[in-house]
């Protein structure tokens, strides 16, 4: 089956995370790394930090969301959708991933963006991903790898996000 991961990161050392990543990656059972797009540097969309959290940081914090680094690859795997997914939140585990409240900075995010042609939904996972429509960040680098995936017209929709290209992955 022939798959696409998103991979971002923007805490500790986001670049190195992904690169691990892709690693672990083409390391799965029956997985093979067919393609990587370059890496690309973008800021944190829609982030609303709850009250708790921000309650938590030092008065002159700043810097609570750094940027993310972002890329896609594309695999074939014989790993069904359900087994992808949860070696992609292992290795997220793995590198040291928490969640202590939706859209917090993190140290590896791995979405599986497109699985075949195939649509899932169900509770643990919907394909393709319900939100890389609206997003440069995954848009730009899969437009990279597979240009046939994505039209103009959905990469005009997220023209407007701000994303530069940092180098290869």
């Amino acid at each position: 089956m022939l798959v696409y991961i998103a991979l971002g990161a923007n805490l500790g050392d986001a670049a190195l995370a992904l690169g691990d990543a892709e690693k672990a990656l083409a390391g799965l059972p029956g997985t093979s790394l067919l393609d990587r797009s370059s890496v690309y540097k973008t800021a944190p969309l829609g982030i609303e930090m709850p009250a708790s959290e921000r309650a938590c940081l030092p008065a002159d914090s700043v810097a609570f969301h750094p940027d993310y680094f972002n890329a896609v690859v594309s695999l074939t795997t014989s790993l069904t959708a359900p087994e992808l997914l949860k070696h992609l939140q292992r290795i997220e585990t793995d590198a040291g991933r928490q969640r202590p409240f939706p859209n917090a900075p993190r140290t590896l995010d791995l979405d599986l963006l497109l699985y075949g042609s195939a649509t899932i939904d169900s509770t643990s996972l919907t394909v393709p991903h319900p939100r890389m429509w609206q997003r440069a960040f995954v848009l730009v680098p899969l437009a990279e790898i597979a240009p046939e995936r994505v039209s103009i017209e959905q990469l005009e929709a997220v023209a407007h996000q701000a994303i530069w290209r940092v180098g290869a992955l």
